[in-house]
């Protein structure tokens, strides 16, 4: 059984994760959608809300898994059984982080391989942060994110906005 793990923070989820994820599951028997905790980083959602929200995307996708995970991604990939890596790239300036993280990820794990998925064109200027930024002020965030992250995010700024 080929096992990959798709790491990230999702936060929030977005349209192009889901668009990653999607595409993802169709060359793995299992594919698990690992959330990072990463205390050097302080998210809109917590780590239990990311993943809820990306187990309630993923519900209907067969051998889609969600779990969080902290640490280094090549262990939890290994704790997984996993030898795939995804990442999703959105355009050039992407690929060289990405690149650099797969080439350290090939160094400390030489068994794992990572492969790079191009996201769909209607999301190539999808970023979380973008996303973040348009709902805090209020903007229109139909066409970036699921619904079920929509209500999230408009819940979580709604305060901050009539402040």
């Amino acid at each position: 059984m080929k096992t990959a793990i798709y790491p990230g923070s999702f936060d929030p989820t977005t349209n192009g994760h889901t668009d990653i994820i999607t595409r993802a599951s169709r060359f793995v028997d299992r594919l698990v959608v690992g959330v990072l905790e990463n205390p050097s980083k302080t998210p809109v959602f917590s780590t239990e809300e990311r993943v809820n929200q990306l187990k309630e995307l993923t519900k209907d996708m067969p051998g889609v898994e969600v779990r969080s995970f902290s640490g280094l991604t090549v262990d939890f990939a290994r704790s997984l059984g996993a030898d795939l890596i995804i990442r999703g790239l959105r355009a050039v300036t992407d690929f060289e982080y990405e690149f650099q993280m797969a080439l350290t990820n090939r160094n400390l794990a030489d068994e794992i391989e990572t492969l790079f998925i191009p996201t769909s064109a209607h999301c190539l200027y999808l970023s979380s942060s973008m996303v973040k930024e348009i709902a805090l002020f209020g903007g229109n965030i139909d066409d970036k994110v699921p619904p079920i992250i929509k209500e999230a995010l408009m819940d979580k700024y709604k305060n901050r906005r009539t402040k």
